[in-house]
């Protein structure tokens, strides 16, 4: 265990995928999001592999148990990552950020939903408190629908990327599912295979040859995407998730810097105030789990015979 290791893993990791999503921002307007869904999978599939074979994981991350169970994470993984492109093209991307943090909260809801999880009022509390957040965020749009084609847009764009955190949520759920059975090296290799090639299912949707500088914005974030998430994988070796997940919502702060100094992007009061509700039901869930995974880890300690 190396905490401080682990935490700068997982910072590293958040910076790469803002990286990523500014570029995947800045091609949206010349790409579908299908074919920014394409280029950000495939392109993240040769890190992955370099990363696989310096583990020594190769066939560990090649081989699966349940090849059925990582289509279906893929499904709804790849939707996820479709309405998040997608809504990148139509929001800012402190907005799109903020937004997408309902889907750690969502995954709360939907494991008692599907996977019998005991969640208790402390969590629905964080949870509520969460979801308040993101509708504050979302508010300003839903009442924009009858004013003009901008507003209206933005508003389709809210709750693309909110229909995005839903898929992500459920994905999780399907991760949780996958994690009995396959290894995390396999989760995440197949993933960007299935995605890339369910991507193609958006052909007939009017992919484009992109021009030099979109090609080389497109091949960027596949392979910036794919470090992120070999930075990701990598951090939960070296400290526990309860203190590695909480500088998640470091994305917050990068998205609100990159969109300000790359897109000339100003957050509004009313995205600031919701997003900063979601951040603090976020890590207050975090800290809650934190704290009964030390009581379960002092009550096995008490129950254990001494020698």
């Amino acid at each position: 265990m190396n905490p401080i290791r682990g935490i700068l893993l997982k910072i590293l990791s958040v910076t790469l995928f803002v990286a990523m999503a500014a570029l995947i921002k800045s091609a949206r307007g010349a790409v579908p999001p299908g074919e920014a869904v394409f280029f950000r999978s495939a392109f993240a599939i040769p890190v992955i592999l370099v990363w696989l074979v310096a583990t020594r994981s190769l066939r560990q991350g090649l081989g699966t148990r349940n090849p059925l169970g990582h289509v279906w994470r893929a499904v709804v993984g790849t939707t996820a990552m479709g309405c998040g492109f997608a809504g990148l093209g139509l929001l800012p991307l402190p907005e799109v950020t903020a937004i997408g943090y309902a889907a750690p909260l969502l995954t709360v809801v939907f494991a008692a939903m599907f996977l019998g999880e005991r969640v208790r009022a402390f969590r629905i509390f964080a949870v509520a408190l969460g979801l308040a957040g993101v509708l504050i965020i979302l508010s300003p749009r839903l009442t924009a629908l009858e004013s003009g084609h901008l507003e209206a847009t933005e508003a389709l764009g809210a709750m693309i990327v909110f229909t995005g955190a839903i898929f992500a949520a459920l994905a999780q759920i399907f991760v949780r599912k996958l994690v009995r059975t396959e290894s995390t090296s396999a989760i995440v290799f197949w993933f960007s295979v299935n995605a890339a090639l369910l991507s193609l299912v958006t052909l007939p949707w009017g992919w484009v040859m992109p021009d030099a500088a979109t090609l080389a914005k497109l091949v960027a974030a596949g392979l910036l995407g794919g470090m992120g998430q070999v930075f990701l994988t990598s951090s939960y070796r070296f400290a526990d998730a309860s203190v590695i997940a909480p500088f998640e919502y470091a994305s917050m702060l990068l998205a609100l810097i990159v969109g300000y100094a790359v897109f000339d992007e100003v957050p509004t009061t009313t995205v600031l105030a919701g997003a900063a509700l979601v951040v603090s039901a976020g890590i207050v869930i975090i800290w809650r789990e934190h704290r009964r995974g030390l009581e379960r880890k002092r009550q096995r300690q008490s129950m254990t015979p001494q020698g």
